[in-house]
């Protein structure tokens, strides 16, 4: 440290670390509802009616819950 700051030490250290830690676990909740409620104005609910063209995607498998590697 230099010549005339003050040097912290044993309980004081960890209690200012403890209200860092607090404080960036607030912001990062803070932030990550500010992004869900950006997306959750864009979502748009999909609804089908009778007779609608789809797109659906499969996956091939092999067995219980294995995906079919072909490169190896």
């Amino acid at each position: 440290y230099e010549s005339g700051e003050s040097m912290i030490l044993g309980p004081e250290i960890v209690q200012e670390t403890t209200e860092k830690i607090k404080m960036i676990r607030e912001k990062i909740r803070a932030s990550q509802s500010r992004q869900k409620s950006y997306h959750d104005k864009r979502k748009k609910d999909l609804e089908f009616q009778e007779g609608d063209h789809v797109f659906l995607r499969v996956t091939s498998t092999t067995g219980v819950g294995r995906a079919l590697n072909r490169g190896s």
